[in-house]
């Protein structure tokens, strides 16, 4: 008996060893296919920065402070009604659950665009779905001036801000005699947004934690590498690159809007990350639950079907990389005064 049980307990401790060589060989299976965790500080990011050749200006929290009010200062709308936040509530995954985005005038984006989200948005190599932005400052000027999102020109937009002092002396103090541009505030709004960074479950797996997935996880890991997803779906973000759309067959939903992608045709391929948050999916919104999404993937990405178990094992994967949301808290923004232009609606 006392054989027997030595003997069961080699076979137990040599399963243990197998499976967790097994997670550990999945981990680095992961990587091997373009995976990656996320970086953990604004140190890594900057290392990142430089192997994507993007360029950012220096990051100090003190200037993400300033980034995070314009960040939710509606007064840089013309109506005074809309924020970077109301399309990208960070409450909400980072987007405003709406098929296709409103803007000023309760306007919805002539090309029924959807809202990417903006958590771990600066780890993509491009922004917008066209990808015609290469940094988040770049981007953040965009809808600031769009006459359908929030129809503030360039000079409206700093005239206002500098009708605030509080915002002045801010601006004056970060960047000296540059001080309050129009390039600074979209600057500072980007500093805070590369401050967007949702660590989960999955990036432990990747750094080493093999229990951070359950086995239902890994097998989901395991269908969406052999099914060829992180042929576009790879790299940090699990996508934020510029990939050709509809290979093997036409979107279901080509007709909603009038999207085309860049001038050849490709389109800034949609982070995974937090995506159990971010519905509806595609850069129309025109497809509500993740498991379609995921099948229609494969139809027109791969050239396969992919089952409903199949897309449901995806589906579990894709779960966990839910990440944990840094700390926000709302600010208080300064009073408007006698100069502040006044808003129109």
């Amino acid at each position: 008996m006392k054989r027997f049980a030595l003997s069961l307990s080699a076979f137990v401790v040599a399963s243990a060893l197998s499976l967790n060589a097994a997670d550990s060989n999945l981990a680095q299976v992961a990587k091997d296919n373009g995976l990656a965790p996320l970086p953990q500080n604004q140190q890594e990011v900057e290392a990142i920065f430089k192997d994507m050749n993007l360029t950012f200006t220096p990051f100090s929290e003190e200037k993400a402070e300033l980034g995070k009010k314009l960040y939710f200062e509606s007064r840089l709308s013309k109506s005074g009604l809309i924020s970077c936040n109301t399309c990208h509530n960070l409450g909400m995954g980072g987007t405003d659950g709406v098929s296709a985005a409103i803007g000023h005038k309760w306007t919805a984006n002539p090309s029924h665009l959807n809202s990417p989200t903006v958590y771990n948005s600066v780890l993509n190599s491009v922004q917008f779905w066209d990808g015609r932005a290469g940094t988040l400052a770049d981007q953040a000027k965009g809808p600031i001036e769009a006459e359908p999102e929030m129809a503030t020109p360039a000079k409206l937009a700093v005239e206002k801000i500098a009708s605030l002092p509080e915002y002045k002396q801010s601006f004056e103090k970060i960047y000296g005699k540059r001080g309050l541009t129009f390039d600074n505030i979209a600057d500072a709004i980007a500093t805070f947004e590369r401050t967007l960074i949702t660590p989960s479950r999955f990036d432990a797996f990747l750094r080493g934690d093999d229990k951070a997935l359950n086995a239902g996880e890994k097998k989901g890991l395991q269908v969406f590498i052999d099914k060829g997803c992180t042929t576009c779906h790879s790299g940090i973000n699990l996508g934020g690159t510029m990939q050709s759309f509809g290979v093997f067959s036409q979107y279901k939903f080509a007709s909603v809007g009038n999207f085309k992608g860049d001038a050849n045709g490709l389109v800034k391929v949609p982070t995974l990350r937090n995506v159990v948050e971010t519905a509806p999916y595609f850069h129309n919104g025109a497809i509500w639950n993740l498991k379609d999404a995921i099948k229609e993937m494969g139809s027109i990405q791969l050239g396969i079907k992919i089952s409903d178990k199949e897309a449901q094992q995806i589906a579990t994967f894709l779960e966990a990389l839910s990440g944990q949301k840094p700390q926000i808290t709302y600010p208080i923004l300064p009073a408007s005064t006698e100069k502040t232009p006044k808003p129109e609606l």
